[in-house]
């Protein structure tokens, strides 16, 4: 252990030395204690002469760690797979399937590796590195990360966390000059991210596509030990954690819709046990509001488009009920308990939706007919094209009983009578709650962010990166940490998107 004393001062005394910046942290791995059936354990593929990119001082905290812990250089190597952690034990695991809606068989970790674990006092947290080299189960890839996807990553991860979205965590993003190809020549990156787990539905496909029933359930009890210990004292801790994990991911997926947020590839590999949002890769948040929009270049059907993804997430969950069948009963009775279960995710994302989309308008109680109004504003803004993000913002300045200051919102409609219309049933609705606007605008201004990550925001910072400069990722990192404040001095971050960012494509390399 290094000493803590310093030089003598002037009577002699020592006087204690400061701890040094980056304090290796010590982890452990609960996951490879499953065993080498789940995973391979190899070490991260060390990358020349790496820099940092981009840092969350708030996710470092997570694990323990300072915000000057990102000035050592040991803390980049560390984050670049270059220097092992005391007490790693690191590893690729393996999971399985559903791509786009067919059966891929094995895949795995083809460029992340699992560090280990730190157990702090926010809660534990595994440490895993994203673009650290070939795996086992790297297929036909190169096992590397490009620094374009990378910040997107790093950026996205920590926005949705402010934005309130179920999420994993980015403590870095390190760069190198090693090449890497793609559609082009690009750079190496390596973005650093923690979770409580990363287990993913596709782990309980593996196993149970292997008829390897005694892993799968060594895995759903670790997950329920883990994680949802509740489940442990119910008639059938099985059929408990479907319906905890149906509940988890019905609370993010609305929570996806009421930002505008389209995830891209929502694979069952991409589908986190605990209901977080995963593996950031063609993502993107509506601009102009289309239902059918399709962020990822490489869905050339819509599988995974805006309007999609709350069925696309039950049908991921009927896969993983598919995999847990062996644990919930013989034959046709572990069928009938599943599909008693299933609805659960219908039921709360109905409710979940309802609440956030009514909070979106700073409708505090509910009616009958808020569906219908709702929707009626959904379409309208459809057909015109109206931008998700402004439109929510701009609507908490609408006065209650004074049309005549309307225009800053109405003029963003194509059919203008269309929203006159809506907007005075708007008010007779909101007329019939007690409240002031004053007191509506503020809790809508708390629910409807002014600031996302737009494509156009995160193009911009990655230019900047490709010619070595990192400030517009911190200042973007710093914006997006109070999406819900005005932050004046940051307003061109809220401007609609130039007409180049509508030639911006994003696909599963990105």
């Amino acid at each position: 252990m290094p000493s803590t004393a310093g030089a003598p001062n002037a009577s002699g005394t020592q006087l204690p030395r400061a701890a040094p910046p980056f304090a290796p942290l010590s982890l452990s791995n609960r996951f490879a204690q499953l065993g080498e059936a789940f995973f391979t354990r190899l070490p991260p593929q060390p990358l020349p002469d790496p820099y940092l990119v981009g840092f969350s001082p708030e996710a470092a905290q997570l694990v323990g760690l300072p915000p000057e812990a990102a000035h050592d250089p040991a803390f980049v190597e560390t984050f670049t797979g270059n220097r092992p952690l005391e007490g790693g034990d690191t590893l690729a695991s393996v999971y399985s399937g559903h791509q786009f809606g067919v059966w891929a068989g094995q895949l795995g970790d083809g460029r992340a590796l699992l560090l280990g674990e730190a157990d702090t006092a926010a809660g534990h947290w595994e440490i895993q590195l994203k673009g650290s080299g070939l795996t086992p189960y790297s297929r036909m890839g190169d096992g590397r990360a490009v620094l374009r996807s990378s910040i997107r990553e790093f950026l996205c991860s920590e926005a949705m966390f402010h934005l309130g979205v179920p999420t994993t965590r980015a403590l870095c993003v390190t760069g190198a000059d090693a090449p890497v190809r793609r559609e082009t020549i690009e750079t190496a990156a390596v973005v650093t991210r923690l979770s409580p787990s990363f287990i993913r539905f596709g782990h309980f496909e593996h196993f149970y596509a292997a008829e390897r029933i005694d892993d799968l359930q060594r895995l759903a009890d670790f997950v329920i030990d883990g994680h949802y210990p509740q489940c442990r004292d119910a008639a059938n801790p099985y059929l408990s954690l479907l319906a905890a994990v149906c509940n988890a991911t019905a609370d993010m997926v609305a929570h996806w819709q009421a930002v505008g947020f389209c995830h891209g590839v929502m694979n069952t590999d991409n589908m986190s046990i605990l209901g977080l949002t995963i593996d950031y890769g063609p993502f993107g948040f509506l601009d102009g509001f289309n239902a059918n929009h399709i962020c990822n270049h490489s869905d050339t059907q819509g599988r995974y488009a805006y309007q999609a993804q709350p069925n696309v997430a039950y049908w991921n969950l009927f896969c993983l009920a598919q995999a847990l069948l062996p644990l919930f009963g013989e034959g046709q009775a572990a069928v009938e308990a599943a599909q008693e279960v299933l609805p659960v995710y219908k039921t709360r994302f109905a409710g979940q939706i309802d609440l956030r989309m009514r909070a979106k308008l700073g409708l505090r109680e509910s009616h009958a007919g808020d569906e219908a109004l709702i929707n009626r504003l959904f379409r309208l803004m459809h057909e015109g094209r109206v931008d998700f993000t402004r439109l929510f913002r701009q609507l908490a300045e609408l006065r209650m009983a004074d049309p005549s200051h309307d225009a800053p919102v109405r003029d963003m409609f194509i059919d203008r009578p269309g929203f006159d219309a809506w907007a005075a049933d708007y008010r007779a609705r909101l007329q019939a709650e007690a409240g002031s606007d004053a007191e509506r605008r503020t809790a809508m201004r708390r629910v409807n962010p002014k600031y996302v990550l737009r494509n156009h925001l995160a193009e911009i910072a990655i230019r900047h990166a490709n010619e070595k400069d990192f400030s517009e990722v911190e200042t973007l990192r710093r914006v997006l940490m109070r999406p819900y404040d005005d932050q004046p001095e940051f307003e061109r971050y809220a401007d609609l998107p130039p007409d180049w960012a509508g030639q911006l494509e994003v696909s599963c390399s990105s």
